[in-house]
């Protein structure tokens, strides 16, 4: 009873550690340096048309004032902004008036978001009209100045000239001398300009490259992280070889998914490296990198799928399953590709709530099935090896689920952490420590990839999980166990065996062996 009651609870813990752990993920939002506008409409905002040209955490510069290269500099640089608007608009007005259209890219630190528009007057107005009790320049964006930042809120004009369906804003750079999280809108207040469309980019720089803030810290990490793997990668293939003529199958599918992790972490730090040096994302790494990770995501899933079955402990073969399980993993990396390619190469501004969901949900119902499917297949390995009363499997089985039990109550409180997070953080304001969440789930991933190799690693006694199909082999994988009843269990063993020995040699010469076994009831 006391072996079932601690089986239940096993199988509890497991479904709440593959719960947390194959549903949660680490996916970073696409960033990007260059802010790319091609024909892009403007939308209505209260009283307002606006077009968000994009959001960053940037850090202060390191240098100020005029240099000859940006090494140290921080800034948004506007680079070919061209606006245009409908002919329609054009024409409404004379061809010698210089000013016949008004639009204004507004650049806010975060924290300044109540300086835009007239909430200070208990209104939702953002653009100046003759009806507000206020000082302001009328058809202009409502702006207060921040007495702490002088300048910022800061705002740069740039006006339609008569008749002129198209209007080039001032290339123009601006020095970013305050850490903080930046957000850029292109706006105008003359409904007239309904229609009005955006071209052109914008760069934005941190002082050591430019990478986005968020992403700086990624890059240390991803470098730490290739170091981790290289160091694991050397401790099990020095374990390969010291034991290799023990080696099972399960050890190589081991092998991949540390070779798989060392790729995968090795081509993000290069992809990040060259981004933050460039600017602009490496099209062939950014997709070894994202191949690399969807291959990972499947084959680790399929590693935790296997060993619950039981392969290589119960059975030498998948057998018929083989075809389900390939078939499973080729549809989750089919599904895991696209997501992680749209993600990671998309341009964020496009990537709408619908179309990710689109992305999302496939991949989401996928890990739900590896999920049903491994805590069913772990919960009839327990149950078998119970029965067979297979002491050691059945312990290392029980460190295996006690491992995803641990990670489970990481996990929840992880998670939770998330939610606080995210539910406090809308805006972006803590965007200096977003990194963490996204490098904790393959933390977590390395360390679970750690304990399984801890397990199963090779020695030169496998036999304590290694497949036997005589009964027999029980005996002697309980012998080897690391319990203080193996050496009494041995001696069992050796004292049953030597008298089957002495009752097959006796039989020669009584073919019944009737009376040897009278002789030998008298002397036990």
């Amino acid at each position: 009873m006391r072996r079932r009651e601690f089986l239940s609870l096993d199988l509890a813990l497991l479904r709440f550690a593959l719960g947390f752990v194959l549903l949660c993920s680490s996916a970073m939002p696409v960033l990007a340096s260059i802010h790319e506008y091609s024909k892009q409409a403007f939308a209505p905002r209260s009283n307002s048309y606006f077009f968000h040209g994009g959001s960053e955490g940037l850090y202060a510069s390191e240098v100020q004032g005029s240099t000859v290269s940006n090494e140290g500099k921080s800034f948004i640089k506007f680079e070919s902004v061209k606006f245009r608007r409908p002919k329609e608009s054009a024409m409404k007005h004379h061809a010698m008036q210089r000013r016949s259209g008004l639009v204004e890219a507004i650049m806010v630190e975060i924290r300044d978001r109540d300086k835009i528009g007239g909430s200070h007057l208990n209104s939702d107005a953002i653009c100046c009209s003759p009806d507000l009790d206020t000082k302001c320049n009328i058809g202009e964006v409502i702006i207060r100045s921040n007495e702490e930042n002088p300048g910022w809120p800061k705002r740069i004009q740039t006006f339609f000239d008569g008749q002129a369906e198209e209007a080039t804003m001032v290339a123009e750079s601006v020095e970013i001398n305050k850490t903080g999280m930046y957000y850029l809108y292109f706006m105008f207040c003359d409904p007239q300009l309904k229609g009005t469309t955006i071209t052109g980019r914008t760069v934005w720089r941190n002082p050591r490259g430019y990478l986005p803030g968020k992403m700086q810290p990624l890059m240390t990490f991803y470098g730490l992280m290739s170091l981790a793997y290289l160091v694991l990668g050397l401790v099990w293939f020095m374990r390969f070889v010291q034991f290799w003529k023990d080696i099972l199958q399960l050890h190589y599918h081991i092998t991949v998914v540390i070779g798989l992790g060392m790729c995968e972490m090795a081509f993000w730090y290069f992809e990040y490296a060259n981004f933050n040096a460039t600017g602009v994302r490496p099209m062939t790494i950014t997709l070894w990198a994202v191949t690399f990770t969807a291959v990972k995501k499947t084959v680790s899933r399929l590693l935790l799928l296997v060993v619950s079955m039981g392969y290589g402990v119960l059975r030498p073969t998948l057998g018929g399953l083989t075809t389900k399980v390939v078939s499973l993993g080729v549809i989750y990396f089919v599904a895991s590709e696209a997501l992680e390619l749209v993600e990671n190469l998309g341009n964020i501004n496009d990537f709408s709530g619908k179309a990710r969901l689109f992305l999302v949900l496939p991949v989401a119902i996928l890990d739900a099935c590896f999920i049903v499917w491994i805590f069913s297949s772990l919960s009839k390995t327990l149950e078998k090896l119970q029965i067979r009363k297979s002491l050691a499997k059945l312990e290392l089985y029980r460190r295996y689920t006690n491992a995803l039990a641990i990670s489970a109550l990481i996990s929840v409180s992880w998670i939770g952490y998330e939610l606080y997070f995210n539910a406090t953080d809308p805006l972006s304001e803590l965007w200096q420590r977003a990194w963490i969440i996204p490098a904790f789930w393959n933390v977590l991933s390395y360390v679970l990839l750690g304990v399984i190799g801890i397990l199963w690693g090779p020695s030169r006694n496998p036999t304590r999980y290694a497949y036997s199909e005589e009964a027999g082999d029980d005996i002697d994988e309980e012998a080897v166990s690391l319990t203080s009843s193996g050496a009494k269990i041995l001696g069992d063993s050796v004292i049953k065996l030597e008298r089957k020995e002495k009752k097959a040699g006796s039989s020669v010469d009584h073919p019944f062996g009737i009376g040897e076994d009278l002789e030998e009831d008298k002397r036990q």
